[in-house]
């Protein structure tokens, strides 16, 4: 049984309390007054019995005990969120076939998921899932192998498609662990000028007027994280890609971009030919995934991010 005076509304305003450090902004977040952000953390805490905050503080800051707390409830919040998006499952018995394309950022969390709830509703369906690079994604949509296609927007007025935006992804600095000037004392690891990622942070660099030595050029994005861990450059990545590579983060350490905030957005992506509200459904859905499964677990490590990554109303 669920000890009285806990309840979800409790939990949504001391993780956004926990994130914020501001009552202004967790009423904001949760569409409550600021009144009742404070009723909500007094009967929190009054339920459990001990202090979450430092209520002498500003910003606020948790007690040890909240520290502890706000990863179960982290937890708990994340699984509902599943739950709505596993409930909310589409009606796709009509179509006779759905092939969908995905970018690889998301092979360690959402594509999994996706694929079983997407499965689960094509009941007599021909269906397809494949992974590929962004520009390999628009190539495959315009010659009409995909249906959609989630991935990196390239900036370009596309012509034929709808757009469906889903998450805006900041680009960050990684650096080895302990590094204290990166950008002075190692090299910097590019990724692989044919990729669209790549495209994107030369460009801004240019914009920027910032050169650097072009002795690193790396395809893989795992393999450009390890060389960061081993501590031999420092890269610009983005949440999604640092998030992924967490097999390194104990040798990694991820920074606000030094050169002007700039981020990409990550789009569903659909032929305009499309007659149905399918893309909709499944880009709605997509969105409860992406926040469970990246958005919230990343602002947990990197809470400087918030209101930088967020997923796009």
């Amino acid at each position: 049984m669920v000890m009285k005076g806990l309840t979800l509304r409790g939990l949504e305003v001391f993780e956004a309390l926990a994130r914020t450090g501001s009552v202004a902004q967790a009423a904001e977040i949760t569409g409550l007054s600021q009144p009742s952000v404070s009723q909500q953390l007094r009967n929190l805490e009054k339920a459990l019995g001990t202090d979450l905050v430092d209520h002498g503080r500003r910003p606020m800051r948790l007690t040890q005990a909240g520290r502890s707390f706000l990863a179960r409830t982290q937890a708990v919040l994340g699984e509902l969120q599943v739950a709505q998006s596993e409930l909310a499952v589409m009606d796709l018995g009509h179509l006779t076939t759905l092939s969908i394309g995905l970018i690889d950022d998301f092979d360690n969390d959402l594509t999994p998921r996706l694929a079983t709830l997407l499965a689960d509703s094509l009941t007599r369906s021909k269906f397809k899932l494949i992974t590929l690079s962004s520009l390999d994604l628009f190539e495959a949509l315009e010659a009409q192998r995909l249906h959609m296609a989630v991935s990196a927007h390239s900036g370009e007025v596309l012509e034929g498609v709808i757009e469906y935006p889903l998450v805006q992804d900041p680009f960050i600095l990684v650096a080895p662990k302990g590094a204290e000037q990166p950008m002075q004392d190692l090299p910097f690891l590019r990724y692989a000028r044919e990729q669209l990622i790549s495209r994107q942070i030369e460009g801004h660099l240019a914009r920027q007027q910032m050169e650097f030595e072009e002795r690193f050029e790396i395809g893989s994005h795992l393999a450009l994280m390890a060389m960061v861990a081993r501590g031999l450059g420092w890269a610009i990545t983005t949440p999604l890609g640092y998030m992924r590579a967490a097999r390194f983060h104990d040798g990694l350490e991820a920074q606000p971009a030094p050169f002007g905030k700039f981020a990409r957005r990550i789009s569903l992506i659909t032929r305009s030919d499309w007659s149905d509200q399918v893309p909709q459904e499944v880009a709605d859905m997509i969105k409860r995934l992406m926040q469970s499964q990246i958005v919230d677990p990343a602002l947990a490590q990197l809470p400087w991010l918030d209101g930088q990554l967020k997923v796009i109303s």
